[in-house]
């Protein structure tokens, strides 16, 4: 990994209480600021650039209940969305739970018939299967969540793909993932991981399943209903189907982030099981301009950069872009970070990685 620099996260009380600043699952770089989330919250997190040409840290910490901008599915509007994945495309940011179920855990307490029953549980929290569209308004020179934006015009409202139209739902007769919606995430189960968005297509990249070595990457086509305005609802492709299925080579790897990188998307990966490594980032060259599903191999796909993994701790969760292009920087997150990326005075530290 040829490591740059790194920079500063820094969090407020309660975004430490909760421990959103070790369990980040989803960065991107707008600007000054810097939108980031954590998988145990239903939150987004806007952090402010000390210097917007090199910043040493991001601040000033703001956080955007996801309840407060759209309906979610769960009982609870603060039950965790697990949401893995970010994008930042016109007036609108993008944000996708991991759609996964998942399984308890043996903890140390736990013995004999009592951890294997635990073992035994899997479960679901709906507010785990959004996909939600939010507009961004410039508010005292940042951009802001709003639930509802004009542009040229038109109104935009804060929208999600809802139960009707949601990806489990959408997925249930599909040959290949159908049989893994029953499975928890880290069982290799579905588990979406990261997001791209590039016109009207938006990509989502699944940690699981991975097929004999075969990572997936979903394109939609999301529209909002003019009935309901808070509604989104997908657009059929020219071949009548709802959603593209693209499979990636990652030598054995799952999806954890996209980013976009002009027409080509950057694709962090790693285990889709519960192992440390490897972790990599690839190129998908060209992958905007791909109209049929396509499988990505050879010359489609370069494996770029070795990522840095710990032993039980500093998974790479998240990837952005950061500086201007030609500088080929990316900011890396890391979840569960190891002792040494946490500092005395409560920031977290992310990497800055040059790409070749």
């Amino acid at each position: 990994m040829t490591l740059v620099h790194t920079v500063r996260l820094r969090f407020g009380d309660l975004s430490r209480a909760a421990a959103t600043h070790t369990n980040l699952s989803a960065v991107r770089v707008d600007g000054r600021v810097l939108w980031i989330a954590g998988d145990e919250t239903a939150t987004v997190e806007r952090l402010v650039a000390d210097d917007p040409a090199q910043p040493a840290e991001y601040t000033d910490e703001r956080t955007f209940r996801l309840a407060d901008f759209v309906d979610l599915p769960g009982a609870d509007a603060d039950e965790e969305a697990d949401i893995e994945g970010l994008a930042r495309t016109g007036p609108f940011l993008w944000a996708v739970g991991s759609h996964s179920l998942r399984r308890k855990q043996i903890k140390t307490r736990h013995t004999g018939d009592k951890a294997l029953r635990r073992l035994a549980r899997v479960e679901g929290q709906e507010n785990r299967q959004i996909l939600v569209r939010l507009p961004i308004a410039d508010i005292d020179g940042l951009p802001t969540p709003v639930r509802e934006i004009v542009v040229d015009g038109r109104h935009h409202r804060a929208a999600q793909l809802d139960k009707r139209d949601g990806l489990r739902t959408l997925l249930r007769h599909d040959p290949h993932l159908a049989p893994f919606l029953a499975i928890p995430g880290k069982d290799n189960g579905l588990d979406i991981e990261g997001i791209a968005v590039s016109g009207d297509r938006v990509y989502l990249g699944l940690r699981g399943p991975v097929l004999r070595g075969w990572a997936f990457v979903l394109e939609l086509r999301p529209y909002v209903d003019p009935a309901e305005p808070g509604r989104l609802r997908l657009r059929p492709f020219d071949d009548g189907l709802m959603y593209r299925k693209h499979v990636l080579d990652l030598d054995g790897l799952g999806v954890r982030d996209l980013c976009p990188d002009g027409d080509d998307l950057l694709v962090l990966a790693g285990p889709t099981m519960d192992l440390d490594g490897p972790v990599r980032i690839y190129r998908w060259r060209d992958a905007y301009r791909v109209e049929m599903p396509a499988v990505v191999r050879g010359g489609m796909l370069t494996r770029e950069l070795e990522i840095t993994y710990g032993e039980g701790d500093d998974h790479a969760e998240g990837m952005g872009l950061i500086g201007h292009p030609e500088d080929k920087l990316a900011m890396i997150v890391f979840d569960s970070p190891a002792a040494i990326r946490l500092t005395d005075d409560g920031a977290v530290i992310a990497d800055v990685v040059r790409l070749p």
